[in-house]
């Protein structure tokens, strides 16, 4: 028997089986209406506090994690800004002292500059002539009347001829006295020039004081907004650690990309030496040699920057006292130093190896003749190759040691970037839960009307044996949903 003649209620006629079907159907649906809507609607208002009640929750979550954020900025911003005024201090601190130690010399330089410009002023004073002390009795005697006696006119003009004579040598040595007081004058112009020069060095001296002054109280009034804790500084803060990410990331995949260079520059050599052939858990043991040696380096040159206290990433080397720390130097740098040493020789064999690779080639292509040809040119430049790899392989470590400052930026500005993603992470989850909490709540209410649309027959004969309208019905659907969303919120808090 199959399923058609188990749901066929008269037999031959399936189109009078299926309305009777659907006649009991809403019969049955219509005895059940009651339970249905209250099931209906306590499903759609249990999934709209439930959440709800999620929604709240990750709302407190990204409060706590907004207010860690900003602990965090905070913080780091203080230490920052603790830092940079120290090293201005410090700069200050320098300067003062390196201006303090040039003061007496300065002073010294100046008091004598003063005195030999005044002791050539004195020099170069204008003295006037003295006149002559005769001008009186040749005054007297030219009073004298001539009368017509040619012995005094003689007389007179002997003495105006001494007068003239006189006066032109009074008239030369004034004129050599100016030249020597202006030759003096003109020696003056080298003392006043080092006045110039000294004074200028003692005013670039306060300006760069001023100037740094200016900047520690520009750094001093961040830090005391750091330090309250206002809404501009941790805007601030947060601007200058998503820029200091980006920066970080971007240097730090240039280093990467350093990295895969030396990788391959020391990766066939490396084969050479440990055999090409053995695996370690998958991997070959070349390239694992050969990525350890890369990461040592990596590992010394950030205990360099540590030691060195460029960096802060290892609290334990930067409380190190100065002669455990110059040890240290010392050796991280000695190590880093072979290792290079080390790339270098690996780069030379890989020259070497390439080299013989080729020869290889042209021996298994039968061309001797064209190698033989051309084999002396290449000689002659192939030691370009060879120090370009051996340079790039002793160079390399050393560039890779600077890693390590744009990997302090990248952590520190990576836990900055990480809270403002994942606030915002919890914040859209909270919304989309609320919209579906919404949407549930609405849904139920949405497949209430539905129901009661599938039973539209047995609802209208109840309406029209019991006299109610439509929006009656209607209002006493909408007061049970709200009693049992009241009645759920009761259970609920």
């Amino acid at each position: 028997m199959s399923v058609s003649d188990l749901l066929s209620i008269v037999p031959g006629h399936a189109a009078l089986s299926v309305a009777l079907w659907l006649i009991v159907g809403s019969i049955l649906l219509y005895m059940a209406r009651q339970p249905a809507h209250r099931a209906i609607l306590s499903l759609g208002n249990i999934l709209h506090r439930g959440l709800r009640i999620a929604a709240q929750s990750l709302l407190k979550a990204e409060a706590q994690l907004s207010l860690r954020n900003r602990e965090v900025l905070l913080a780091a911003g203080r230490e920052a800004t603790e830092r940079i005024v120290e090293r201005e201090f410090d700069r200050i601190g320098a300067a003062v002292t390196r201006g303090m130690s040039e003061f007496p010399a300065l002073k010294r330089e100046v008091s004598e500059e003063i005195t030999k410009i005044e002791e050539e002023h004195q020099q170069s004073s204008e003295v006037p002539p003295t006149p002559p002390a005769w001008h009186k009795a040749v005054e007297a005697v030219a009073k004298i009347p001539s009368s017509g006696d040619s012995m005094v006119a003689g007389v007179l003009a002997e003495i105006h001829k001494s007068m003239v004579k006189a006066q032109d040598k009074t008239v030369d040595e004034y004129r050599k006295s100016s030249h020597k007081r202006h030759e003096l004058l003109a020696k003056m112009l080298p003392h006043w020039r080092r006045l110039e020069q000294v004074t200028e060095r003692m005013d670039k001296n306060v300006a760069g004081l001023l100037d740094r002054s200016k900047s520690i109280d520009r750094h001093m009034q961040d830090h005391e907004e750091i330090l309250k804790g206002t809404d501009r500084a941790v805007q601030m803060l947060s601007s200058s650690s998503i820029t200091q990410f980006f920066i970080a990331a971007l240097v730090l995949a240039i280093a990467v990309g350093g990295a895969i260079i030396n990788f391959h520059l020391i990766m066939r050599p490396m084969q050479e030496m440990v055999g090409g052939n053995s695996y370690i858990m998958g991997f070959k043991t070349a390239n694992v040699a050969a990525l350890v040696i890369i990461f040592v380096e990596m590992a010394m040159g950030l205990f360099l920057m540590e030691s060195m206290r460029i960096t802060r990433l290892f609290p334990v080397i930067n409380a190190l006292d100065d002669k455990k720390r110059v040890k240290m130097i010392w050796a991280t740098f000695v190590m880093l130093f072979i290792l290079a040493s080390i790339e270098a020789s690996l780069a030379y064999m890989r020259d070497i190896l390439s080299q013989d690779d080729a020869a290889l080639l042209a021996s298994l292509a039968s061309q001797h003749a064209a190698a033989a040809a051309g084999g002396g040119a290449a000689a002659g430049s192939r030691w370009i190759t060879t120090a370009a790899q051996m340079g790039m392989g002793f160079i390399l470590p050393f560039a890779l040691t600077f890693v390590a400052i744009p990997l302090e930026s990248f952590i520190h500005s990576l836990r900055t970037v990480l809270g403002i993603i994942g606030s915002y992470v919890l914040n859209a989850l909270a919304v989309t839960l609320r919209a579906i909490g919404n949407m549930s709540r609405f849904a139920g209410r949405a497949l209430v009307q539905v129901y009661d649309l599938l039973i539209f027959a047995p609802l209208w004969v109840e309406r029209q044996l019991k006299g109610r309208t439509p929006g009656r019905e209607k209002e006493e659907v909408h007061a049970f949903a709200g009693d049992s969303s009241m009645k759920l919120s009761q259970v609920g808090r």
